[in-house]
């Protein structure tokens, strides 16, 4: 997996300040989407243990929140697979801070759904994993600047693990 950028001291995305892990690769190409040099999975550079290393030092820091993974698409069956183990070692890690990541995909129909694309054998395990999930493709004819977290009023922020138990999409109050 490649990454295009590590921003530390983030406070755009996601709740308090995060670093955020902005990972190469998408199919989901959305139009005016405001990254799209991290479609092409060789964009950027490798993500590498020395990388890894580097945003675990940035994540023991007492006023950071937590970390935000971002695309491109951590979701591509690709990129889960290289992040699956990194996100269960920042949840051992720091246990008390929190991982928002954002995905194109719906987490219903399509991450949690057997045989749709990004389904994969780690989707599940990596989804259990995270906090909050900032899900759907952006739209431009949605789009709305005054929106928490998001760029289109189609995407949802939805608390993953409340869903999961719940069976069911349980939004965060972000959401308004």
């Amino acid at each position: 997996m490649n990454y295009g950028n590590i921003k530390i001291n983030d406070i755009a995305n996601g709740e308090g300040v995060r670093v955020s892990l902005f990972v190469s690769g998408c199919t989901n190409h959305c139009k005016e989407c405001f990254n799209p040099e991290t479609w092409d999975f060789n964009y950027g550079k490798p993500f590498t243990k020395q990388t890894e290393e580097y945003i675990i030092q940035q994540l023991s820091s007492d006023f950071v929140n937590g970390l935000s993974l971002l695309g491109g698409e951590p979701f591509e069956p690709q990129n889960q697979r290289v992040l699956l183990p990194f996100v269960k070692r920042v949840k051992q890690l720091f246990p008390n801070k929190n991982i928002w990541a954002y995905s194109g995909f719906r987490l219903e129909d399509e991450l949690l759904k057997k045989g749709s694309y990004p389904n994969c054998e780690c989707t599940l395990e990596l989804l259990q994993n995270i906090d909050v999930l900032v899900d759907g493709r952006f739209d431009r004819e949605l789009k709305n600047i005054r929106l928490n977290f998001r760029g289109s009023s189609n995407q949802r922020i939805i608390l993953v693990q409340e869903s999961l138990k719940e069976k069911k999409i349980i939004l965060s109050p972000l959401n308004n």
